[in-house]
C-alpha cells in the first residue's frame, strides 16, 4: 500500500475542499476501497474521512412524502427500518441479498452507489485496464469476461456495476443530492453513473471533490409498494455478486397495469433501466405473455461481449420472473433467503 496523507474534515465544505486536491479519494466505511488500495488497484495520496461527517447518517420523511437517505447510512439499517422496508421492501431485499451480514453492517448506502467494478482485471495492476489506467487497453476483451457487460459496453470497457441497491432506487427513479465547490446540485440516479464509451475511467458524473450525500425517493415512488421484488442469480447465494439481477414494480388497479418499473443488474456498467419494457406493460392485464414480451424488449439492443452470450437469455428469464413475483405481491415478511431463486418461485411466495 502507498503512503498516503490522512484528513478528518468537520463539516461538507471541508470535506469537498481537502477531497478537490488531486489524488484525493472519500472513505467512508471502506469496504471496497481499502482492499483495492491493498492490491494497488487504487493509490489515493490523500483520504478524506467523512465517517463524522454530521447529519449524513440520518433517514428522513420529507413533508412532501419523499424519503431521503443521508449518504452515511449503513445497509443493514436501511434494510431493517421498518417504516423503509413497508413503503420499500425490493429495495430491502436487494439490499440484504448483498455482501454478507458483517459487511452490510458496515457499509454505507452513498458507498455502494460509489463502489468500483469487480471485474479481475480492472483489481489487479498487472492486467490493461482502461477504467484504471486509461489508454492501456482492456483484458477483459478475450480474456476471462463470461460475468461481463451484455448490455451497453464499448471496445474500451466491458466491465458491469457491482450494485444490488442501486437496480431498484434506479427503477423507482430515485434522486442524487451532491455536494461541491459550487454548491449543491442533484442528478437523477439513472444518469449518475456513466457508461464507458471511450473514457471508462470517468464512472459517474461527480467532478473532482463533489461527495454524495443523501438519496432521495420521491413520493410517487410509494404507489408501488404492494407489488414489487428484487431477484438476484448468482454463482453462490450466501454473498456472490450478481450474474444477472432484476427489480420489477406494478402499479395495478382493477386487474389493469398502470404503471410499471424495470432495472437490471450485473449486465451493465450501470444499473439498465429497461423502460421500452414498461411501456409494454403499461395498460396490460399481469400474465406471463405479457411479461416474456417485456422481458424480451428489455434485452433488445444486447450483445455479447465474450463468452457471456449465456446472460442474455438468463437475464430475460430473469426480468419476466420477477415481474410476475412483483404481481403476485410483496412479501409480507422478508424471505429467508432474500432476491433468491431458492426462496421464492412464481406465484408461491415463501415466507418466514
Amino acid at each position: 500500500m502507498n503512503l498516503f496523507d490522512y484528513f478528518r474534515p468537520s463539516s461538507t465544505a471541508e470535506a469537498v475542499a481537502a477531497a478537490s486536491e488531486p489524488g484525493a479519494a472519500y472513505l467512508a466505511a471502506g469496504t471496497n476501497l481499502l482492499d483495492l488500495m491493498k492490491t494497488g488497484a487504487k493509490r489515493p495520496g490523500r483520504l478524506v474521512d467523512i465517517t463524522r461527517l454530521p447529519g449524513l447518517d440520518r433517514i428522513e420523511q420529507m413533508p412532501d412524502g419523499a424519503i431521503r437517505i443521508g449518504a452515511m447510512v449503513r445497509n443493514a439499517d436501511l434494510a431493517r427500518d421498518k417504516d423503509f422496508a413497508a413503503a420499500y421492501p425490493a429495495v430491502a431485499e436487494a439490499l440484504l441479498s448483498g455482501a454478507s451480514a458483517q459487511l452490510r453492517n458496515a457499509a454505507t448506502v452513498g458507498g455502494n452507489l460509489m463502489q468500483h467494478t469487480r471485474c479481475a482485471y480492472f483489481q489487479d495492476p498487472a492486467s490493461a485496464c482502461n477504467r484504471r489506467a486509461p489508454g492501456t487497453g482492456c483484458d477483459a476483451i478475450g480474456g476471462e469476461n463470461r460475468t461481463h457487460a451484455v448490455l451497453g459496453w464499448s471496445d474500451a470497457c466491458i466491465a458491469t456495476h457491482p450494485s444490488d441497491f442501486s437496480v431498484p432506487l434506479v427503477a423507482l427513479d430515485a434522486m442524487v443530492e451532491i455536494e461541491g465547490l459550487d454548491g449543491p446540485r442533484e442528478v437523477a440516479l439513472d444518469d449518475f453513473h456513466r457508461l464507458p464509451g471511450e473514457t471508462p475511467e470517468r464512472e459517474t458524473v461527480l467532478a473532482p471533490g463533489e461527495l454524495v450525500t443523501a438519496l432521495r425517493l420521491p413520493a410517487e415512488s410509494r404507489a408501488f409498494s404492494a407489488n414489487q421484488r428484487y431477484l438476484k442469480l448468482r454463482e453462490r447465494t450466501s454473498f456472490a455478486f450478481a450474474l444477472v439481477s432484476a427489480m420489477a414494480a406494478l402499479d395495478i388497479e382493477d386487474g389493469t397495469i398502470r404503471a410499471a418499473r424495470l432495472a437490471l443488474g450485473g449486465v451493465a456498467a450501470k444499473p439498465w433501466r429497461a423502460r421500452a419494457a414498461e411501456a409494454l406493460l403499461v395498460g396490460q392485464s399481469p400474465g406471463i405473455a405479457i411479461f416474456e414480451e417485456a422481458a424480451r424488449a428489455a434485452l433488445a439492443d444486447a450483445m455479447p461481449s465474450g463468452q457471456n452470450a449465456f446472460k442474455i437469455e438468463l437475464a430475460r428469464r430473469t426480468a419476466s420472473r420477477v415481474l410476475l413475483l412483483a404481481a403476485a405481491g410483496a412479501p409480507e415478511r422478508m424471505p429467508a433467503l432474500p432476491a433468491s431463486t431458492f426462496g421464492t418461485t412464481p406465484g408461491a411466495l415463501s415466507y418466514v
